[in-house]
């Protein structure tokens, strides 16, 4: 019988309160709250395109920047990833997906190395300055690619190959990761094992 793979992880600090839960063999249910509407947004796009049942509860102090708390959010998702992945045995390890979205389209490659490494790229000159949503800053999206990656122990490679509007490069972004993740935590039944020669990751 498969162990669930489920993890619930919680952060307070003084400048934010953070409860995170995910079950990586859902389906893509999700509940999120977390005062940051165009983050909630992209967290949905993430848990339904990477088929990972995701609940995340969060408030913070968004009166000042919006970047704690979706810093601290990412941490945590981060860390939750990581419990949730356990030993790793028999998953397919390697994910890449080319998103689209109307102009935009970004592609992302995840390997579940348990070595962090982030290679981000592609953003147009000016994207992280812009105010998506009224709230989140562009810059944000490298930050939430970084703290979870390196949280969860992942290797990943973002890069924007197209795109003119600010949303939409996010997004595209958003989902890429999430469709390239669903692939690698996937279960391989011809997988026996650690996907790795050196029999960790």
């Amino acid at each position: 019988m498969t162990t669930a793979r489920t993890a619930r992880r919680e952060r307070s600090t003084s400048e934010s309160t953070v409860t995170v839960e995910v079950d990586l063999d859902g389906t893509g249910r999700s509940t999120i709250d977390t005062s940051v509407p165009f983050f909630d947004h992209m967290l949905t796009a993430f848990a339904k395109h990477s088929l990972t049942d995701l609940t995340v509860s969060a408030h913070g102090d968004t009166h000042i920047d919006a970047h704690h708390t979706v810093e601290d959010i990412a941490i945590v998702l981060g860390q939750a990833i990581r419990e949730a992945l356990g030993d790793k045995v028999g998953i397919s390890r390697y994910g890449d997906a080319l998103v689209p979205l109307d102009e935009a389209l970004a592609q992302a490659v995840v390997d579940i190395s348990g070595r962090p490494y982030l290679v981000h790229t592609g953003e147009p000159a000016g994207f992280e300055f812009h105010l998506i949503g009224g709230h989140f800053t562009g810059s944000l999206v490298r930050h939430v690619f970084e703290a979870i990656t390196f949280n969860a122990g992942l290797t990943v490679h973002v890069n924007v190959v197209a795109g003119r509007d600010p949303h939409h490069i996010a997004e595209a972004e958003f989902k890429a990761f999430a469709r390239a993740f669903r692939q690698a935590k996937a279960l391989d039944p011809l997988v026996e094992g650690v996907p790795s020669t050196k029999g960790a990751l």
